[in-house]
């Protein structure tokens, strides 16, 4: 498997970069284009789709991404090619997340299995914290959750994060438990 990460930290730093959230926890129903996935943000968000190989092939990478407060949300989707190892694509952008956010290996903590109803149950479905720096060396907090769903022959892999300087764990759990297939 071979995910391109100067791609996707651009995919994921974009994602993080979108804002236009007004007012703070203003929770709303967002559908992700192209996809059956629905979330709730806290706040108005911004839209994109970007190209970026997940496991060694290109894909529509749809994400929605908003600042409520201090913190940044997004949710981000992706609909793989029939045939791929979902499993080792979410464990790739788990990496490729961690690696971003500038994390130490062995610093993040959670891990445990992250299962939504009509999720497939791979390993790679987890939800963890951890603590890095932001692009501009500032320390920040991260809690992030990464699953997939079957979509006939393919598999949609998902990914949602809040970072902020410090969690509220409501937020993160409304997010994550707002994402559905």
């Amino acid at each position: 498997m071979q995910i391109h990460f100067s791609a996707l930290s651009a995919s994921l730093i974009l994602a993080l970069n979108l804002a236009a959230c007004s007012p703070d926890q203003n929770w709303r129903d967002v559908s992700l284009e192209g996809s059956p996935l629905k979330a709730q943000l806290p706040c108005k968000p911004d839209k994109t789709t970007r190209s970026v190989p997940l496991g060694g092939q290109p894909v529509d990478l749809q994400m929605v991404g908003c600042e409520s407060g201090t913190a940044m949300v997004a949710v981000m989707t992706a609909l793989l090619p029939a045939g791929a190892d979902a499993n080792a694509v979410l464990l790739g952008w788990q990496k490729a997340t961690l690696d971003n956010a500038r994390v130490q290996p062995g610093q993040e903590t959670g891990r445990p299995n992250w299962h939504r109803p009509g999720q497939l149950p791979l390993s790679g479905s987890v939800r963890l914290q951890a603590a890095g720096l932001r692009a501009n060396g500032e320390p920040v907090r991260m809690d992030a959750v990464w699953g997939a769903v079957a979509e006939g022959d393919r598999v949609r892999v998902v990914h949602a994060v809040v970072y902020d300087a410090k969690i509220q764990p409501e937020m993160a759990s409304t997010l994550f438990d707002g994402i559905k297939p």
